[in-house]
């Protein structure tokens, strides 16, 4: 019988735990669960359901990774406060945020989120620090208080653009950890329910509402807004985001129905991905990077608790070998 090594050169690997970062093809045998696993790329990004959000909601925030996501914020039947916490398989509960709203924006991770802006019974500037367990209030509030606005960024370096108070507005405002403050230069193209991806220095702007949908794409260097001749491939708002000023995902939002197209941003270039999500719709927000993003939350024709993850084309996945 012709072995592995006689035809390769080399023997398999015999591993108690799987390599932390396989190489593409790379063979080895697991011999804590006794089977045999192979490297490979995916050929194309695609969604894959995971475990539903505890409170259906929609206008909601997240932040964080696609295995430590957090979720806050949105509307139910009314507005609400609701945290959770998402460990890649399923969502926990955590404390609510101090002031239930809809339309806000998220930047930071699991343990060190930033929540500000939204709707209550009025548009609200006001902002909370999540540590891990529970929110507090930070002395520092928008100066332009806003609902539909956009964010990204940390805790202590926070962005925050766009949004709707009695208009849509291109205010864009940075975060030190404790105050606000407002950046004379705003958007190019102002508008609401816009999606955001990045830091305070290198972000990026998609999407929105201004009269309508809109796919209009701006990067920001810290200081000022440069609009992008490319344009989302599909226009529209409410969407969700991810990622980086030069890798983002696009994903979901409202167009006519709702949409569930997937587009990836190369840092000029916008691509539709033949992935979808497999809910279609608007209002949910999203975390992670561009090739292991989240989904969750939204509304379609009622309000979902769905979560989805996204494992970007090219990305090395480990499988099992069946053997006889």
């Amino acid at each position: 019988m012709t072995l592995y090594k006689g035809i390769q050169g080399f023997s398999v690997q015999n591993l108690s735990a799987d390599p932390t970062d396989p190489n593409e093809g790379q063979l080895w045998y697991n011999s804590t669960s006794n089977v045999w696993k192979l490297t490979s790329a995916t050929t194309a990004g695609a969604w894959a359901t995971g475990g539903n959000l505890g409170t259906g909601r929609y206008l909601l925030a997240g932040a964080g990774t696609q295995t430590a996501a957090l979720a806050f914020g949105g509307y139910t039947t009314t507005q609400v406060g609701s945290t959770e916490e998402y460990n890649g398989n399923s969502w926990t509960s955590s404390n609510p945020l101090n002031t239930a709203r809809e339309y806000i924006a998220g930047a930071g991770t699991q343990t060190a989120a930033l929540g500000f802006g939204g709707y209550t019974t009025t548009q609200v500037g006001s902002t909370e620090e999540y540590d891990g367990n529970s929110w507090a209030n930070s002395p520092g509030s928008l100066n332009t208080a806003r609902q539909g606005l956009a964010g990204c960024g940390t805790q202590t370096a926070g962005l925050a653009f766009g949004g709707y108070f009695t208009a849509n507005t291109g205010s864009t405002e940075e975060y030190d950890g404790s105050t606000w403050t407002s950046n004379p230069t705003g958007l190019n193209t102002v508008r609401r329910v816009l999606a955001g991806a990045g830091t305070q220095t290198s972000a990026l702007a998609f999407g929105g509402y201004i009269t309508a949908q809109t796919g209009a794409t701006e990067e920001y260097n810290g200081s000022t807004w440069t609009s992008n001749p490319t344009s989302l491939n599909t226009a529209r708002a409410s969407l969700g985001g991810a990622g980086t000023q030069t890798a983002a995902l696009a994903f979901g939002g409202e167009v006519a129905p709702n949409t569930g197209a997937t587009e990836e941003y190369d840092g000029s270039t916008w691509t539709t991905s033949p992935g979808s999500l497999n809910t279609a719709r608007k209002g949910l927000t999203g975390a992670g990077t561009q090739p292991a993003a989240l989904a969750f939350g939204g509304f379609d024709t009622a309000t979902t608790a769905a979560t989805e993850e996204w494992t970007g084309a090219g990305v090395a996945l480990t499988k099992t070998i069946t053997v006889s």
